[in-house]
């Protein structure tokens, strides 16, 4: 998925193309860009021939779980790998990973990843290390899974119903919680992408106070899913951790007409 980055987006696509494991499809969704992507994209199908690289137009610019699910319903293969426009992977990501999955039968892994902050490697906190297996309470507390990692069967996406297109950010947060709630998502500990961030537009920071939307996850978690005592105990403890600081936030900027909402959250799953 890519909305005006047509300089990072050809050196993302030059990391999947130069991808040491070569059965792959490179499919490109454009979501609305108005910064002469296309003819980006145009060269790039010129240049490498060779390659199966698939171009998605969108009329608009509809958010990444749009654009993340249009590519996804496109997809022939029995995988899929997420790359956004302003990461990379490492040359031998997709070859490490696959034999990970297939060795192991794994449904769904992430690998570690490098940060790199306005061209300068940084190291992250404690707090994003990666965890592996059933991680349904560390996806709770924060989203521990990152996008441009994940490998994950197909049929279990589709199974998700993908990401929730609702969420104009946050939505892999919410698709990884649905996720972990019923299956393990298994680490492949080598650094094999580099995630990229700088004073370029990121979606998240287009969208104000992301704890309302994670409070939202949770909520349709709870009344969506079916949840074990345990599962729901730790789902109710932090909807409440979370809506508690929105709250605080709510009231601190004077927007009174939202807070009777919160309350309410708080009063029904607090007791």
């Amino acid at each position: 998925p890519t909305f005006n980055r047509k300089r990072m987006l050809t050196e993302a696509c030059l990391s999947v193309i130069n991808q040491t494991f070569k059965n792959f499809e490179l499919i490109i969704v454009d979501d609305g860009s108005e910064d002469g992507t296309d003819k980006t994209v145009e060269k790039l199908i010129n240049i490498y021939k060779n390659c199966k690289i698939s171009y998605i137009p969108l009329n608009s610019n509809y958010g990444p779980a749009f654009a993340r699910n249009r590519g996804a319903e496109k997809a022939c293969g029995e995988y899929l790998a997420f790359l956004d426009s302003d990461d990379l992977w490492l040359k031998n990501k997709l070859k490490l990973q696959l034999d990970f999955m297939e060795k192991n039968n794994f449904l769904i892994s992430q690998t570690n990843e490098i940060w790199i902050r306005n061209g300068k490697r940084v190291n992250p906190m404690n707090k994003h290390k990666k965890p592996t297996g059933y991680i349904f309470d560390k996806c709770l507390e924060l989203c521990c899974v990152s996008p441009s990692s994940v490998m994950i069967k197909k049929e279990i996406f589709f199974e998700f119903n993908g990401f929730d297109e609702s969420f104009l950010a946050c939505e892999d947060y919410d698709l990884w919680l649905r996720i972990s709630l019923v299956y393990p998502i298994h680490l492949l500990s080598k650094n094999l992408i580099i995630k990229r961030g700088g004073d370029w537009e990121h979606q998240s920071k287009k969208i104000p106070h992301l704890d309302r939307l994670r409070v939202e996850s949770i909520l349709n978690l709870l009344k969506n899913h079916n949840l074990s005592e345990r599962e729901r105990d730790l789902a109710v403890k932090e909807l409440l951790k979370k809506t508690s600081i929105y709250l605080t936030g709510l009231i601190k900027r004077g927007k009174l007409a939202e807070v009777d909402k919160y309350q309410e959250i708080i009063k029904t799953y607090g007791t």
